[in-house]
């Protein structure tokens, strides 16, 4: 029996802004509440009717807490729904929304939320093992004596924090770092970056200029009352005789620099899915479907970390029943432009195809937009409907690489 498609019915996202901006003293549960409730108010629906919000995160919170649950409380939607947090790195919301759709095609839901957030500015420096252990001591102290012998214990180090970081805990370095030695693998030369890097820019000057985002770009009202309505890190005036000047930031003979990279982000995004039918039963017209999905991992210590999507591609491609000539719209994600015009060039080589650059990232990517982690994969399912829909074409791709040597990929069909 063929199974029911999935339709993306709607979705919204905050604007990305970079970490310790104007998003800073918002929590990840306040900001990822705004694209649930807006999600909802924009579709209409009774919020009783949603089953299950899943909810992607990189940089949880240091408590520990069910995001996806602090931020549904957060929204004021009803506290009887289900929450799910998950953390597939940078493929975390693009994770939630396949997963949502798996639990329609299997009939276990309705109708679902595919959410993600990230705040950088929320992340907390850490203290080491030894220290921790020492103050979790001082509660242990019976008497006076036992806490003068204690206290006769510490060490200055203890009050020395350990600053955030984002390594590979396997190969100990960070992911700019391996982005580098990918750009060195595939002979990505430092010009062709910073040429990538400024058409993302200025593509996204054009498509925020034009009205594209306007759909599904929310404004916030910080808590500083200021209102935000745009991304605002996106240069379109910038030059490459501009991006030239910078250093780079990972090794001193590298390429990657602050201008082809994407930046630190805090965002949120929500996407709303129900099968099929239940769109037409509730009057809910579709943006499009779900046509193939497929994830693949690498061993990071024998192949470039962030090279797995050209794994994924031709798996989700057969998932789909299609090939890489039906695709009319690719959106890869730009963790570095040095990452996308590797896989470009990898996806050649083992004989999946060539991408036409003329319907890569066609409104600006991650460089330019920014990057919260578990928020992106949102972000890219609703940019890419939005341009389907503005080209009336059919079919578009969206590619993210994670951490941890992981790729996602997904296909999706205009209405």
């Amino acid at each position: 029996m063929q199974k029911e498609r999935v339709a993306i019915v709607g979705g919204v996202r905050t604007p990305f802004v970079r970490a310790r901006g104007v998003f800073q003293k918002m929590s990840p549960a306040q900001l990822g509440g705004l694209p649930l409730k807006e999600t909802v108010q924009r579709t209409g629906i009774d919020p009783k009717l949603i089953d299950e919000v899943f909810m992607g995160i990189v940089s949880s919170p240091a408590e520990g807490s069910n995001i996806a649950r602090e931020a549904l409380f957060d929204s004021g939607l009803p506290p009887s729904i289900p929450c799910t947090t998950i953390n597939r790195y940078c493929a975390s919301s693009l994770e939630a929304a396949a997963s949502i759709g798996a639990k329609i095609q299997a009939g276990q839901i309705q109708l679902g939320i595919a959410s993600g957030v990230e705040s950088i500015s929320s992340i907390r420096a850490l203290f080491s093992n030894e220290a921790t252990d020492y103050f979790q001591d001082i509660a242990k102290m019976k008497s006076k004596a036992q806490m003068l012998m204690h206290l006769a214990k510490f060490k200055m180090k203890y009050l020395a924090p350990q600053a955030p970081g984002i390594k590979e805990p396997t190969t100990g370095l960070s992911m700019g770092q391996s982005a580098d030695l990918m750009a060195r693998e595939f002979k990505i030369s430092r010009k062709e970056q910073d040429e990538f890097a400024l058409l993302s820019h200025q593509n996204a000057k054009a498509a925020w200029d034009r009205g594209f985002y306007a759909r599904h770009v929310m404004s916030v009202a910080t808590p500083a009352g200021k209102v935000i309505s745009q991304d605002p890190d996106i240069r379109g005036d910038s030059t490459l005789e501009k991006m030239a000047t910078l250093r780079p930031v990972f090794y001193k003979d590298g390429t990657i620099t602050a201008a082809n990279a994407s930046p630190l982000t805090d965002g949120a995004s929500a996407v709303m899915l129900t099968s099929e039918s239940r769109a037409k039963e509730l009057g809910l017209p579709p943006l499009g479907y779900i046509r193939g999905y497929a994830a693949a991992a690498i061993d990071i210590k024998k192949e470039a970390l962030l090279i797995a999507p050209i794994y994924a591609v031709p798996k989700a491609l057969k998932d789909a029943g299609l090939s890489l000539a039906d695709i009319d719209l690719f959106e890869i994600h730009e963790a570095f432009a040095a990452q996308v015009l590797s896989t470009i060039k990898a996806l050649e080589q083992n004989g999946t195809g060539k991408i036409d650059r003329t319907k890569l990232n066609v409104n600006g990517g991650s460089v330019a937009i920014g990057h919260p982690f578990g928020a992106t994969g949102g972000r890219m399912i609703l940019q890419t409907l939005e341009e389907l829909r503005a080209r009336g074409k059919r079919y578009g791709l969206i590619s993210v690489c994670a951490a941890g040597g992981l790729g996602s990929v997904m296909i999706i069909e205009a209405a």
